[in-house]
């Protein structure tokens, strides 16, 4: 009997999902309880799981943890019955694919266009990875190694095999990579190049939207910024996060008082009025560079993704003026 099986009415005592528990092989160790069970669970909304481990209902070796707790070999999950969506939710994900900068056994590098996801879930129903998935089928495994945010377009890393992710992760961890991004930002950027190091901490609007903030309480972060290109009231820079904080590029950018063209959270409102009239409506943060080992063979491997038509075209006007 399958362990999520569908809503019926009238079910018996012994028809209703069991609580499973689940020991963790090499193939999911180091993995974080919330994805493992987001694996495990297909079809239940991750609203349901998330508030599963908040209760104490998911449990390893007994004892409650966190939606971002490590496995290690050996751990069991207590895998409490989750609600499936009831039938007339609609949960098919259109598959897509996307540009594909590089592929080999390990891992796939896309090129994530701007609006797009990388993940289900705060409203949105499916990401790059859920569709990515759809549209491989016969793919065994695939998992986000790093996160872009919505409106952010380039470079993004999916892993192929469980030994891949932790490899990509311990290199990111350690810093042995680089990520430039490029912006375009309001103001006359002064530096040639200027690290910007403050910390930043999460923190929830009263609507319960997230947010970051510079703040002495938050961890350490580290950008690099470089001038690129000056267009009287703004400028196109480079930045190269040396840490890799949520929203770190636009926070340190918009505390630095240059904020990024087009970003709704930390940007001024009548920029993007004015660049939505000519046409762009995008946050211009573009994941340009990256420069990252191998995760099997630890040859140094470097990709670039260009601007996207609709950056180019605005810094056309730009220049123009």
């Amino acid at each position: 009997m399958p362990v999520f099986p569908k809503r019926k009415t009238n079910v018996s005592p012994d028809e209703r999902p069991a609580v499973r528990f689940l020991t963790i092989d090499e193939t999911s160790v180091g993995q974080r309880v919330d994805n493992f069970l987001v694996r495990e669970c297909k079809g239940v909304p991750k609203s349901h799981i998330y508030k599963a481990i908040r209760s104490g209902e998911v449990r390893v070796n007994k004892g409650r943890v966190q939606a971002d707790h490590r496995l290690e070999s050996g751990d069991v999950v207590r895998v409490p019955p989750l609600r499936l969506p009831t039938v007339d939710e609609p949960r098919k994900v259109p598959p897509l694919a996307f540009p594909v900068v590089f592929e080999d056994d390990a891992m796939v590098v896309i090129d994530k266009p701007a609006g797009v996801a990388v993940h289900g879930g705060s409203g949105v129903s499916f990401g790059v990875i859920e569709q990515l998935r759809a549209s491989r089928p016969d793919a065994r495994f695939l998992e986000l190694v790093h996160r872009l945010d919505r409106e952010t377009s380039g470079l993004l890393m999916i892993a192929k095999h469980r030994k891949a992710l932790l490899a990509l992760h311990d290199v990111m961890r350690a810093g042995a990579g680089r990520k430039v991004y490029q912006a375009l930002v309001v103001g006359d950027w002064v530096n040639d190049r200027q690290h910007i190091r403050k910390p930043l901490l999460k923190w929830l609007t009263a609507h319960g939207e997230r947010r970051v903030k510079v703040d002495p309480e938050g961890k350490p972060a580290h950008t690099i910024v470089t001038c690129m290109q000056r267009f009287g009231r703004y400028t196109l820079v480079g930045a190269e996060l040396r840490t890799g904080r949520t929203h770190q590029i636009r926070v340190h950018l918009a505390s630095s008082g240059f904020p990024i063209v087009g970003d709704e959270k930390y940007g001024p409102d009548e920029v993007r009025r004015e660049f939505a009239r000519l046409g762009f409506q995008r946050m211009f943060l573009h994941a340009h560079l990256l420069e990252i080992p191998h995760p099997v063979t630890g040859e140094t491997m470097k990709f670039e993704a260009p601007l996207p038509r609709a950056c180019v075209e605005v810094l056309r006007i730009l220049e123009q003026r």
